[in-house]
């Protein structure tokens, strides 16, 4: 099947492709709208992600189901503006689909927030099965009351500590240490409650910083450690594998909405149909980046003891988990085989 990737980025600032990528949704669907069905889709990642190549399988899904009728035209890399920037698009119409992760979610619909909290899953198995299953539907349901239709959860990796300084086994070897974190209250909580001094900034400011000592460590999935080079100025990763974080594919409600009840279950299933494409990607690049470390020289430590880390985490979720539904998620999440 011929893949619908536009490689070619839009002359526009994010805020005039939002006004004018609006435009035809807002001029409400053609006359010939049950004939052909022309959809966008937006990802951050470059062309050949696994989170890419997992749309280009639901668009490939879609069109050979449909007999073309319904075609998906990607546009990776960024060429639509950055993460928030797509969000924001994809609630008012401009954008139909988008892939994003979950923190900028969490404002949104508070039931997302619950996938941020340290040590919630015990595998990456299990956190499958979760996501899979009627408690991630649920909690994909919460965004539809706020412009989004949430299609599917794609992997975005166990993250790790590594660092600097020193080899992390424990809590204490976090201590003092300078730890950059996303721009995110509950990994800058979760440092501080280690006894870490979080330093929240952007991704492509963290090499830099590491080999200026402006910061002395910081935490990511195997793929962004070695794509990104960090290994070259943080050796020491501990497989600490503290947070496990999907992401989503998102639909524009509006446009949603003007799709048949037919065409929406035909767009759901081919977009969870593309879930198991894009984890079998995922897992082979993790598999490789690993093994690329592993050549390269970084000392990895496989066994860290979890539960002092689980334990000290039990003031965060005290104080993240006031309201009672989400409690009763994070204990059915925790039940869950």
């Amino acid at each position: 099947m011929r893949r619908r990737v536009c490689n070619t980025a839009p002359a526009l600032r994010p805020m005039a492709v939002l006004l004018l990528a609006a435009l035809p949704a807002l001029a409400g669907p053609s006359a010939d709208a049950q004939e052909s069905i022309r959809l966008r889709a937006a990802d951050i990642q470059d062309a050949g992600y696994p989170t890419v190549r997992g749309m280009e399988a639901m668009a490939d899904r879609l069109e050979s189901e449909t007999g073309g009728r319904i075609q998906v035209k990607i546009y990776p890399g960024a060429q639509l503006g950055d993460e928030r920037d797509m969000l924001e698009m994809t609630i008012f119409g401009g954008i139909d689909i988008s892939r994003t992760s979950i923190a900028p979610l969490n404002s949104i619909a508070p039931e997302t927030g619950v996938y941020s909290l340290p040590f919630l899953f015990r595998s990456t198995e299990h956190m499958r099965r979760v996501l899979d299953g009627p408690i991630g539907d649920e909690i994909l349901a919460a965004l539809e009351p706020h412009g989004l239709v949430g299609l599917c959860y794609y992997d975005a990796g166990a993250r790790s500590m590594y660092n600097n300084l020193r080899p992390i086994y424990s809590p204490a070897d976090i201590r003092g240490m300078k730890v950059r974190v996303m721009n995110s209250e509950v990994f800058v909580d979760m440092i501080s409650t280690l006894g870490g001094n979080a330093t929240p900034m952007g991704f492509g400011q963290v090499y830099e910083s590491l080999a200026l000592g402006t910061i002395e460590a910081a935490e990511n999935n195997w793929p962004s450690y070695e794509s990104s080079r960090h290994f070259e100025v943080a050796p020491h990763y501990s497989v600490t594998q503290h947070v496990m974080v999907p992401e989503v594919l998102l639909m524009s409600r509006y446009r949603w909405r003007k799709l048949s009840p037919e065409d929406q279950a035909l767009v759901r299933r081919a977009a969870k149909e593309s879930v198991p494409v894009m984890r079998e990607l995922w897992d082979a690049r993790v598999t490789m980046s690993r093994n690329a470390m592993v050549e390269a020289g970084v000392q990895i430590v496989d066994n860290v003891d979890k539960q002092p880390f689980m334990d000290a985490m039990q003031p965060l979720y005290e104080q993240y988990l006031k309201d009672p539904k989400l409690r009763d998620l994070v204990e059915r999440i925790r039940a869950a085989p």
